[in-house]
């Protein structure tokens, strides 16, 4: 039966990637004087739109993906200037479970710093801390980006940084503490 609908990709799409975009678009216009900001990545739809958004916005901007240790393809996709697909990811940060997509990891190469890794205990100690502290209810795949900075595997020191907390899907009967 055709309905005349259109199959949209989760994350190797242009029009996702324009829309992921916006919270980075919506971040720069509430603090533009950023110097670094961070997404959390898996597919890359969420970083390809941070990344054209924030370096199109600010040239100078620096972009870093933060992923999980378990499931580090964008990372060693990076490092091999080709995608590595995800083979058997083991990760509380679920969201961030897919490969790159064709269309996300050019965009990557050439707008995104690095990717730092992060591990399960950073993502679990990051998510907590948000929810204790800031009282946000975060998931796992968006603590990885604050894992980033908890863990201080890339030096920030003075610098202004931001972050995509890109979601709050927590399986309540599933929480790690």
């Amino acid at each position: 039966l055709d309905t005349g609908a259109n199959v949209v990709h989760p994350y190797n799409d242009e029009r996702v990637i324009a829309g992921q975009g916006t919270a980075t678009l919506e971040l720069l216009e509430d603090v533009p004087d950023l110097d670094a900001i961070i997404a959390p990545v898996g597919g890359g739809g969420l970083l390809s739109g941070t990344s054209i958004t924030a370096t199109e916005i600010k040239k100078e901007i620096r972009v870093l993906g933060g992923e999980p240790k378990m499931a580090d393809d964008a990372f060693r996709s990076m490092q091999a200037g080709e995608i590595i697909p995800s083979v058997n990811p083991k990760t509380i940060a679920d969201g961030l479970l897919t490969s790159l997509g064709t269309l996300t990891f050019p965009i990557i190469q050439q707008r995104v710093e690095q990717i730092v890794t992060v591990s399960e205990a950073g993502i679990i100690e990051a998510m907590k801390y948000i929810w204790e502290r800031a009282k946000i209810i975060i998931e796992p795949s968006s603590a990885v980006a604050i894992g980033v900075l908890w863990e201080k595997k890339i030096d920030l020191t003075g610098l202004k940084v931001g972050l995509i907390l890109s979601g709050g899907n927590v399986d309540l009967e599933k929480l790690p503490w």
